[in-house]
């Protein structure tokens, strides 16, 4: 029985407790009806409401910035989300909290009081609708709190130079669009906008919004007109354009230099250098897509530029190069200065040899010393055949002179005779034709040399400008990422 007498009592309580609540709320609205009756019987939302017409009504702005919905570097316009407060005293809405029950704050539309006409000076938007229609908090004392958010697009000078690991600061000011300061004064409640509840971005980081109060004489008013600036201060999260865009630039750029390297018989050293030059070249318009037409070059767009220049002239060099790698026979011998500086010198510091040589390898030598050995037996032995055919000649010419001076002498012609004349025409049109197969060998040997040297020569060129081009593409990517840190 006692347990339940006890519930019975707490029920009791409860109810009575909700019901006093109730009646207090209504107690209260009907408060708040009557007061918001008293006030607006009378008042009036077109004039500034200030008691003296010469007191200056001072307005505290505060900005929290919310999120940034977009920069457009292109047009040059920052796309942010606001919460604008704004507060002020109304002299004309004052009441004695004590006549309506303790009552000291209610809510309504901004649109039944007086608001100040604080506009976005540097607003880059189409749209010149009203502020957001939000209800003010209006207090005993006269203080009206009007918060509002807003969607802004302002215009925001960007500077692309150190694209994409630049710094951009863009300002919000904020002022009066036909009060002057002597009517109405702008003051920035905090020293910078508020940014606690901010919205991380994928793009951009935030370093820092200060608030600064200018006091501006325009040219055609004497009055001062102040109003506050907001400078959003913001850094670019660069890795989506480091994997993007700069990465397969530099991979590129390295690729590039290897087209010295191909064999000049493949075919495909030009067609390497004019691949890669339109790949730069479809990177370049995707970076000027995204950049404003302006003068200031971006960084990345200067590393592009100086990467197709390089490439550029890499295929001009290769196509040199793949000539001199051609000359025949036709052509004239290596010049004594490039016979000594390419040939003897530059070939052994960048390690080019002729097709099948080895350095390391003393078997070639072998080779040379057995080749020489058998060249200098096949001169001595067509020496030898040569002195033996002339000696053969010599004794034909006796005869001949022998079988003359016999013909003279006695008159007499014999078939021994007949034969050995004979046989000396042989031996002359065999010397002859001899002679001329060892010069055709010679002058084949020459010229064959001689386009291998000029085939050498071209190797070593090409071995010169790839390590070349390699270092100045290594110096140009150290630069560019030196210059963003």
């Amino acid at each position: 029985m006692k347990r339940n007498s006890l519930s019975f009592s707490i029920s009791l309580w409860l109810l009575f407790t909700a019901v006093t609540l109730q009646a207090v709320e209504s107690a209260k609205g009907k408060y708040a009806h009557m007061l918001f009756n008293d006030l607006f019987e009378n008042y009036s939302n077109a004039l500034r409401p200030v008691e003296d017409t010469d007191k200056v009504l001072n307005v505290t702005l505060q900005i929290t910035l919310s999120q940034i919905k977009d920069m457009d570097e292109r047009n040059q316009i920052l796309s942010a989300y606001l919460w604008i407060r704004q507060s002020w005293y109304d002299a004309y809405l004052r009441w004695d909290k004590d006549k309506y029950d303790g009552l000291d704050s209610i809510r309504i539309p901004s649109n039944l009081v007086w608001r100040p006409d604080i506009v976005l000076y540097n607003k880059a938007d189409d749209d010149f609708s009203e502020p957001v229609n939000t209800n003010v908090v209006l207090k005993y004392d006269g203080k009206i709190t009007w918060d509002a958010p807003a969607i802004t697009k302002s215009s925001c000078v960007v500077d692309v130079s150190y694209f994409p690991f630049d710094s951009q600061q863009c300002n919000l000011t904020f002022g009066s669009w036909t009060y002057n300061g002597n009517q109405v004064d702008i003051i920035n409640s905090l020293d910078s906008g508020d940014l606690s509840d901010f919205v991380e971005d994928v793009e951009w980081e935030i370093h820092g919004m200060p608030a600064v109060k200018n006091v501006i004489t325009y040219g055609c008013c004497s009055e001062p007109y102040p109003d506050v600036t907001f400078t959003l201060i913001l850094k670019r999260k660069s890795s989506f354009y480091i994997f993007n865009l700069l990465l397969p630039c530099i991979l590129i750029s390295f690729l590039a230099p290897l087209g010295f390297y191909l064999p000049a018989d493949s075919g495909e050293k030009v067609s390497l250098g004019v691949t890669v030059l339109l790949a730069l070249t479809v990177f370049q318009l995707m970076v000027a897509e995204i950049m404003p037409p302006s003068e200031n070059v971006p960084l990345i767009g200067k590393y592009y530029i100086a990467t197709m220049t390089m490439i550029t002239a890499s295929t001009a060099l290769t196509i040199i190069i793949m000539n001199l790698h051609h000359c025949g026979s036709e052509a004239k011998p290596v010049p004594q200065w490039a016979r000594v500086v390419i040939l003897d010198y530059m070939s052994k510091i960048f390690f080019v040899y002729d097709v099948g040589e080895n350095c390391t390898s003393p078997k070639r030598e072998k080779e040379e010393e057995r080749k020489l050995e058998g060249d200098y037996g096949c001169q001595r032995r067509h020496k030898e055949v040569r002195g033996h055919l002339s000696s053969r000649n010599d004794d034909c010419d006796l005869s001949e002179k022998l079988n003359g001076n016999l013909n003279k002498s006695y008159g007499v012609q014999g078939e021994n005779v007949r034969e050995t004349i004979n046989c000396c025409s042989c031996y002359k049109m065999l010397i002859k034709n001899i002679e001329y197969i060892a010069n055709c060998v010679r002058d084949h040997k020459a010229n064959r040399a001689k386009g291998i040297e000029w085939k050498k020569v071209a190797k070593v060129m090409d071995r010169f400008f790839m390590w070349i081009f390699f270092i100045m593409v290594f110096f140009m990517s150290v630069l560019i990422i030196g210059k963003a840190a």
